[in-house]
């Protein structure tokens, strides 16, 4: 295996079951400091492809193999925390290799004061382990600890890790590995749950880490400033592009009007095939079965070609109309215990108007919206709901999901028709808006990606037909061609 890469794949195939192919022989090298974006649908395999190189899925076929004498590190979308350690001290478990670096040179410091030692040997291992420790901003530990929980707004140092959202354990799991400083990083979604000065501090300490970045995002902003790679994931294969995002997008243009003018080919091919496989039993029967063979293989090609290249829709339903009074604050004002989160807030909601609720974590961008619901009280002002407001509300919670249930069954309860903005719909053509399509409305909850289960997530408070959509985060884990769809249907 050669030295020059840092991560090796070799005919790595993967399969979920029953029998879905999610990852089919890539064969792919990482350079040592390259810094890759990974994009796919949802459920095309992109967490799966970063458990592998994580160590943690072995239920693969082929060889993947992390070069010996580097080390990695893995941000899950839901990772663990030590619960006996507040935030602090988990953080400060990212600290172990530095802190072994800083125990080595301090002991051989001390050998300096042995008259029979052999200095020249000292000043090597001295001069050495100087070096690795520069390299990784060791010599100041406590101001870098300090400026990394700032940047990524963690809770309090002392507060306890079970009384953490699952946005701020992301946040304290993601400052633990920046301090650890692996070799090779790999980010599930890191992006998620930062506010915007938060993401700006991650996309500049990425370009200037030191190892391979291996990250699965969503944020096309992100994916334009950090990567230099992008590896696309897309029907179980691996195509990797050089250059960013916006990079990759002008070269898939190419490769899609390249697989455009072979599918027209593919299927003027097939066409030929039904015709023979048309004509009379007696005028085919010479190589019939090989012909046949070839019709079945070259329908299969079309169909896989077709569903790789469908365009993504989502469908939001639309509610009852709305008057001119919609949602109004006046001097609102809500704190809990000493900590003011809105003082003397005032704005008039539009119909029809598309808002953006912006501010750091912690701000009280989600407590707002829990006001506007009902489910906080605010301790001043007043909020008033316009009489034709019927609200929908799509929070960030996914976690009231059942795992055992079918993605039709948790959509639609099992029945049949739904009642959706004052109409009915067919419940399988409502799930199928959302891209569940198919065999994928079969699939079990408990066996869906972060992006799928932010999907079904969707679809189920968005059947409420509203007027008014609250989305908290409504991005989280959805791939770009996902996100897209997102936006248009907002449109």
């Amino acid at each position: 295996m050669s030295a020059q890469f840092i991560f090796t794949m070799r005919k790595v195939s993967r399969f979920h079951p029953p029998d879905r192919e999610v990852l089919k022989d890539i064969t792919l090298a990482f350079y040592p400091g390259a810094k890759i974006g990974v994009l796919g649908h949802n459920g095309s395999g992109k967490s799966t492809l970063l458990r592998i190189m994580a160590g943690i899925d072995d239920g693969y076929t082929g060889e993947a193999r992390l070069t010996p004498g580097f080390t990695v590190g893995y941000l899950a979308q839901e990772p663990d925390l030590d619960p006996d350690k507040d935030v602090e001290g988990n953080v400060l478990d990212g600290l172990g290799p530095i802190r072994d670096l800083l125990a080595r040179y301090d002991a051989v410091m001390a050998k300096w004061s042995d008259p029979d030692a052999d200095y020249e040997k000292i000043g090597a291992e001295q001069a050495d382990l100087e070096a690795r420790i520069a390299a990784v901003d060791g010599w100041d530990l406590q101001r870098t600890v300090e400026i990394a929980m700032d940047a990524l707004r963690l809770p309090p140092g002392d507060a306890r890790i079970e009384h953490l959202s699952g946005g701020e354990r992301r946040r304290v799991a993601l400052c633990r590995l920046l301090l650890a400083k692996p070799d090779l990083l790999l980010l599930d979604e890191p992006t998620n749950h930062l506010d915007a000065e938060s993401v700006a501090w991650l996309e500049r300490t990425l370009q200037d880490y030191h190892g391979t970045v291996v990250a699965v995002t969503h944020d096309r902003y992100f994916l334009d400033n950090v990567a230099r790679w992008i590896l696309e994931l897309d029907r179980g294969r691996g195509m990797p592009f050089e250059g960013n995002y916006s990079s990759w997008l002008e070269q898939k243009q190419d490769r899609l009007r390249r697989e455009e003018k072979a599918d027209q080919n593919r299927w003027r091919a097939l066409e030929r095939e039904l015709d023979w496989v048309r004509m009379a039993p007696k005028a085919r029967q010479a190589k019939g079965k090989a012909r046949l063979q070839n019709y079945d293989k070259l329908l299969a090609e079309a169909q896989a070609a077709d569903r790789g290249t469908e365009r993504l829709q989502i469908t939001i339903p639309s509610g009852d109309r709305l008057g001119d009074q919609v949602v109004v604050a006046d001097h609102l004002s809500k704190a809990y215990g000493d900590r003011l989160l809105v003082d003397d807030l005032s704005f008039s909601l539009p119909p029809a108007g598309i808002v953006g609720v912006i501010g750091a974590n912690g701000a009280g961008k989600t407590t707002l919206f829990r006001m506007i619901t009902g489910g906080e009280a605010p301790d001043g002002g007043t909020l008033t709901i316009g009489s034709t407001v019927k609200l929908a509300y799509v929070d960030q919670s996914r976690d009231a999901l059942e795992a055992d249930r079918t993605v039709y069954q948790e959509i639609t309860d099992g029945a049949e028709t739904l009642v959706v903005g004052g109409r009915e719909v067919n419940g399988r053509a409502y799930v199928a808006s959302f891209n569940f399509k198919g065999s994928d409305q079969q699939k079990r909850v408990g066996d869906l990606s972060g992006g799928e289960r932010n999907r079904v997530h969707l679809a189920k408070m968005l059947r409420t037909g509203g007027n008014v959509l609250l989305l908290d985060e409504p991005t989280n884990d959805l791939d770009v061609d996902t996100l897209r769809a997102l936006e248009d249907a907002l449109d």
